[in-house]
């Protein structure tokens, strides 16, 4: 985890969840930096797009370019986030097989050399070009630029009370946990950051964890 997380924490602990900025102001500045940005990533990011998308279906002609999944949201409403298919077409059914080798802690599940993803997928999840459509989450409200990773519905059903509180705001395309190690991090700490992040939330805070995340783009180690 790194020093700018921990100070987050450290800063936020003994910050009670009734105190998180409700702020009007900030929330209608962050919505249009949410607008704005999304709308100019995917004008700029059209071309991406387009060679992505063909090398998806040179890969694999029978799957899909795009893969959905339903995902939980903001007071856990339920959405269908987006992204480019980097995995087989039948990956959801060889989960269950590969459940033993989670190397994660906690409700969720990743695997550094996961068998069902592609060789274009390993391309576009490294770089994390694969997340890139959530955009369009961001222009409907479903998302923001910033925020808490939206979970799967197999991962709420296990969580705790206390983990439910990273649910309070809406689910974002970056955080606090993919700037402060990723898949290095478990899942009580992501959610430990998660509560951080919603009690210090502001428009600065949003725009350092932005920049961070594009520092970390390029030649990530910690993306799977």
């Amino acid at each position: 985890m790194t020093e700018f997380a921990k100070r987050l924490i450290n800063d936020t602990t003994h910050v009670p969840l009734s105190a998180i900025n409700e702020n009007k102001i900030q929330l209608t500045i962050k919505r249009l930096m949410d607008i704005i940005g999304a709308s100019i990533g995917l004008l700029l990011l059209l071309p991406l797009f387009l060679i992505v998308a063909l090398l998806i279906k040179l890969e694999d002609p029978k799957g899909p370019i795009l893969f959905s999944q339903i995902r939980v949201g903001k007071d856990e409403k339920e959405f269908k986030m987006y992204k480019f298919r980097s995995m087989v077409a039948d990956a959801e059914a060889k989960l269950d097989e590969l459940l033993k080798y989670n190397e994660v802690t906690g409700a969720m599940f990743k695997m550094k050399d996961d068998p069902r993803i592609t060789r274009i997928g390993k391309f576009i999840r490294k770089t994390s070009i694969d997340e890139l459509p959530q955009l369009w989450n961001v222009l409907k409200g479903d998302m923001s630029l910033v925020g808490p990773r939206p979970p799967l519905v197999r991962e709420v059903a296990e969580y705790t009370e206390y983990d439910k509180q990273r649910l309070l705001v809406t689910p974002g395309c970056t955080g606090l946990w993919q700037v402060s190690g990723r898949s290095n991090v478990g899942f009580e700490e992501m959610v430990e950051l998660d509560i951080a992040y919603i009690k210090k939330r502001s428009v600065l805070l949003d725009m350092k964890i932005i920049v961070k995340t594009v520092l970390l783009l390029v030649g990530s180690k910690n993306a799977f």
